[in-house]
């Protein structure tokens, strides 16, 4: 129903544009799959930026004072800082002077380049209803930002009540979600543009998040703009959405992801898997190859929901958690997840004195690099198998432990274009309270038995009871087998792996 008049309200003249045709009526729309029929029409007005900017919420914020909500990754898209900065030039003096270097800048030979800053493209934002919610907030009513009709092809857009400009902040969640545009807003953080600068605007009113990831998708990928695996980075949202997955195929997000964690799997220093991983598929070399490590990780952390019945996804690609959001971890983070794990895993296994760590310790197997335990020949561990094993657990007791270990928290915002780097430093932000749970599931998997059946010494029983985890069954029975071991062991881990059981096995 739209807004009445409110004379206390400062009020921005918007024309209404419709866009409706009777071919959309056949669209699947719905509320659970966060789709729901939008309006047939959006509006187009102005604001001056620091304004826009304020009721967006978008204003400068460090990881350790938190993160507001309306600036949930999986809403608005992850801030390129350089990027900014480059508009922010733009705007002052125009292409090509925003080019330019520092010592170009000063000199006078290149005065006569600066040009007007024109940003004439719209951006594109979703204004909220007073029943939206997000992750458990909503807008307070004296915050909304309301539109009220005036006749067929006009509107006026309704500012909050005691809105007072760029310095306003909401009492919770920000009136306006910015699904296109946002660098152009961290533009002029900190500058003294003045306000008669004003940017065109495009609005939605009460569009779902899932309408607006396709918006995103829309604008900056199918035209070719950006790469669309950035795009997973900046709308993790993407992830789950059937359209894509019906058109594009899997490889539009899992396969690419897939390869692209293996690769910083194989090239991060860190990594227990630093240069051990076959990426060429050579035959003879002993190691995993990187298409063994493609299909575990499609089939563990990347993969959707495994079937009927089954609410474990992959922590990289489901929905987790009570509020069903996809986790908004870039590609990056993830990596620096999997190297954790297998760091905690390694150092968990040299240390340990158990009898099968002992035994491939003095095993007369060819010489490796490192723990015979945990890179040797003889070591499930450094074979396909053992890679997806551990895949499984770890993804799946995170998964459960999800809201327990506040991974949505863990965040971190880039200083450098050096991806490497980049994933050292979010290792090294990784909270404690991950952390402990990661050493924890790596103490418990220490303890399983992880010889192979050709290693010297094993009676019959213990090498027809590795050879099940042979063939494509065999993944199925080993993280059977291997959940079961980490259940009975105490402790969060433990707790972990008693609620995945309990999960696939209602009732018992």
């Amino acid at each position: 129903m739209p807004a009445s008049r409110d004379p206390g309200r400062r009020e921005v003249d918007a024309i209404k544009v419709r866009q409706w045709l009777k071919e959309w009526d056949t669209v699947k729309f719905g509320k659970a799959e966060r789709r729901r029929r939008p309006e047939p029409h959006f509006y187009i007005f102005s604001l001056p930026a620091s304004e826009l900017k304020a009721l967006s919420g978008i204003y400068r914020r460090t990881i350790s004072k938190g993160q507001l909500r309306s600036e949930d990754l999986g809403i608005q898209r992850r801030h390129d800082e350089s990027r900014s900065e480059e508009i922010a030039r733009f705007v002052r003096y125009g292409y090509p002077w925003s080019n330019l270097n520092k010592r170009q800048r000063q000199a006078d030979e290149f005065r006569t380049l600066k040009k007007p800053g024109w940003l004439p493209t719209a951006l594109v934002v979703n204004i909220l209803r007073h029943d939206d919610d997000r992750r458990g907030s909503t807008v307070s009513k004296s915050d909304l930002v309301t539109v009220r009709s005036t006749d067929d092809h006009l509107a006026k857009i309704q500012l909050p009540q005691n809105f007072d400009g760029a310095d306003w902040r909401p009492q919770s969640l920000h009136p306006i979600e910015v699904i296109d545009g946002q660098h152009r807003l961290w533009a002029f953080e900190g500058t003294d543009v003045p306000d008669s600068y004003e940017l065109p605007v495009v609005a939605f009113h009460g569009l779902d998040l899932s309408w607006q990831a396709y918006l995103f998708w829309s604008i900056n990928i199918k035209p070719k703009r950006i790469n669309p695996s950035l795009a997973f980075d900046l709308y993790p949202l993407l992830r789950t959405e059937d359209w894509l997955e019906r058109f594009e195929g899997p490889a539009v997000y899992r396969e690419t992801r897939a390869q692209e964690l293996t690769e910083i799997m194989w090239s991060h220093e860190r990594s227990p898997w630093f240069h051990r991983i076959n990426m060429l598929g050579e035959a003879g070399t002993g190691t995993v190859s990187q298409a063994a490590w493609i299909r575990s990780l499609l089939a563990t952390y990347i993969r959707s929901f495994q079937g009927r019945g089954v609410t474990i996804g992959g922590l990289f690609g489901a929905p987790v958690g009570a509020d069903q959001l996809v986790l908004p971890w870039s590609r990056l983070q993830q990596a620096a997840f999997l190297i954790a794990i297998w760091e905690h895993l390694r150092d968990a296994i040299e240390r340990s004195s158990a009898t099968w760590a002992l035994d491939l310790r003095t095993q007369p197997s060819l010489k490796t690099i490192g723990d015979p335990a945990f890179t040797g020949q003889l070591t499930l561990l450094n074979q396909d198998q053992g890679v997806r094993a551990v895949l499984h657990i770890s993804n799946d007791l995170s998964f459960v432990r999800y809201e327990e270990l506040e991974l949505r928290r863990w965040a971190i915002e880039p200083d450098t274009d050096d991806e490497l780097k980049i994933v050292s430093k979010v290792l090294d932000s990784m909270p404690p309270k991950i952390t402990q749970f990661l050493i924890e599931v790596a103490e418990s998997l220490a303890k399983f038995d992880w010889r192979t059946p050709t290693t010297l010494g094993l009676t019959e029983q213990e090498k027809l009871t590795k050879l099940v985890y042979r063939g494509s069954g065999g993944y199925v029975e080993f993280r059977r087998q291997l959940l079961n071991h980490v259940a009975r062991e105490r402790g969060q881990a433990a707790r972990a792996a008693q609620l995945v059981l309990r999960t696939e096995q209602p009732g018992q």
